[in-house]
C-alpha cells in the first residue's frame, strides 16, 4: 500500500509540472507552452475609392485625380432656372451688390456639358478657388477683381482671359443671362494651355454612420438680404434639403427637379466693403480664410461649430470640444452670410 501510494504521489507531481510549466513531450521532456508576444492582427480591407468632395463611391482612384472646375453662376431672377447646378459637388452662395447672390459651383464627380448662366467673378472667389485648387471659369469682372485674379496663382480660364472654346450663348435668353459652359471643355482648355490635368486634393470629412435620431430641424431660413431670402426644408424620405428662393421652388433646368442638398452649411464671414457706387450699391470682399462661426445641417440634425480654412485646404468644421464635425456623404451647399445676420430654424 505504501508503494502504491508513493506512485500516486509521483504521477500527481508530474501532472502538476505539465500543467504549470508546459506539456510532456517524448521521453518525458517538458515542452513549455508558446508565449504570445502580440495579438493577431486581421488586415483591414482597403477603403474603396471615393470622391473627395462628396464621400460617395468613385469608379477608380484615377478618376478622383481629375481637375476640379469652379464655375461662377448667376442668381438674379433673369438667370433662373439655372442649368445643372444640382450636379456640382459643392456650391458656395454669397451676396453681391444690390442684395442678389451669386454661386461658385465646384464640379468634380460629375461633369455636365452645360452649366450656367456663367457670370462675373467676385473677390470671395480669391479665397474659394485656391482652397480647392480648381480651374476657374467665369465671364466678366471689374478691373480690380481681374487684377487680383491675375496677380494670384489661380488658373484662370475665363472669357476675360481670352478663352472662348468652352463657352457659348443660348438663343433662349437675352444677354448677359445666356452664357453657358461645358465642364469637360474647360478641363480640355486647361490641358491645351499646359495646366495640370490631374491633381490630388484634400477633401471634406464625411461620417458614413447612419443617423437614427428623429429629425430636430426641418426648416432653415437664411435672409441673405431683402432681395434674396433662402429656405431649406428637410425631406426625411429623400434625406435631403429642398431649396426655396423668395417663396418659390428653386428648380434646376438640367435635371427638371427642385434643387436639393445633402448638407447645408451656414458660414458667418467678415464682409469688408470693397467699393461703393453713387447709387449706394456696395460690393464686398468676403474673407473666407481664417475662422468663423458655422452651423452644419444634415439628416435633420443641427451641429453648432466653427469653420477653419486656408489656401489649398477646404474648410474644416469643429465642435466646441475640438472634435471634427463631419458631413453626410453627398453634395453640400455653403451658405456664406455676414456676421450680423441671424438665421431662423424650426
Amino acid at each position: 500500500m505504501k508503494k502504491h501510494s508513493g506512485l500516486v504521489i509521483v504521477i500527481s507531481a508530474a501532472l502538476a509540472t505539465a500543467t504549470l510549466g508546459g506539456c510532456a513531450g517524448p521521453a518525458g521532456v517538458i515542452v513549455p507552452w508558446p508565449t504570445a508576444t502580440s495579438e493577431r492582427v486581421v488586415p483591414k480591407p482597403p477603403e474603396p475609392p471615393r470622391w473627395p468632395l462628396t464621400g460617395l463611391d468613385a469608379p477608380s482612384s484615377e478618376a478622383t485625380l481629375q481637375r476640379l472646375v469652379s464655375v461662377k453662376i448667376e442668381n438674379s431672377p433673369e438667370a433662373r432656372p439655372q442649368t445643372n447646378l444640382q450636379l456640382a459637388d459643392v456650391v458656395y452662395e454669397s451676396v453681391t451688390e444690390g442684395g442678389i447672390t451669386r454661386f461658385n459651383a465646384i464640379f468634380h464627380s460629375q461633369s455636365p456639358d452645360e452649366v450656367g448662366p456663367v457670370r462675373s467673378a467676385r473677390l470671395s472667389d480669391l479665397y474659394i478657388v485656391p482652397q480647392y485648387q480648381a480651374l476657374f471659369a467665369f465671364s466678366g469682372a471689374s478691373s480690380s477683381v481681374n487684377a487680383r485674379v491675375n496677380a494670384s496663382d489661380i488658373e484662370n480660364l475665363s472669357e476675360d482671359a481670352g478663352i472662348t472654346k468652352p463657352f457659348w450663348r443660348s438663343t433662349s435668353r437675352y444677354a448677359p443671362h445666356n452664357l453657358y459652359a461645358d465642364v469637360n471643355e474647360i478641363r480640355a482648355e486647361g490641358e491645351r494651355r499646359g495646366m495640370k490635368t490631374e491633381l490630388a486634393i484634400a477633401g471634406l470629412a464625411f461620417d458614413r454612420r447612419p443617423i437614427e435620431s428623429t429629425p430636430t430641424i426641418t426648416e432653415i431660413s437664411i435672409p441673405f438680404s431683402t432681395a434674396n431670402n433662402v429656405k431649406w426644408t428637410y425631406d426625411p424620405e429623400a434625406d435631403r434639403y429642398l431649396r426655396v428662393n423668395n417663396g418659390a421652388k428653386f428648380m434646376d433646368e438640367g435635371t427638371g427637379k427642385q434643387l436639393s442638398a445633402r448638407n447645408v452649411v451656414v458660414m458667418w464671414a467678415q464682409h469688408k466693403v470693397a467699393s461703393q457706387y453713387a447709387r449706394g450699391t456696395v460690393t464686398y470682399e468676403i474673407v473666407l480664410n481664417g475662422a468663423g462661426r458655422a452651423v452644419v445641417f444634415h439628416d435633420g440634425q443641427r451641429y453648432d461649430c466653427t469653420w477653419e480654412a486656408k489656401e489649398g485646404v477646404p474648410p474644416v468644421f469643429k465642435a466646441a470640444d475640438g472634435t471634427q464635425v463631419k458631413l453626410a456623404p453627398g453634395n453640400t451647399w455653403m451658405q456664406v452670410i455676414g456676421t450680423d445676420i441671424n438665421i431662423a430654424m424650426r
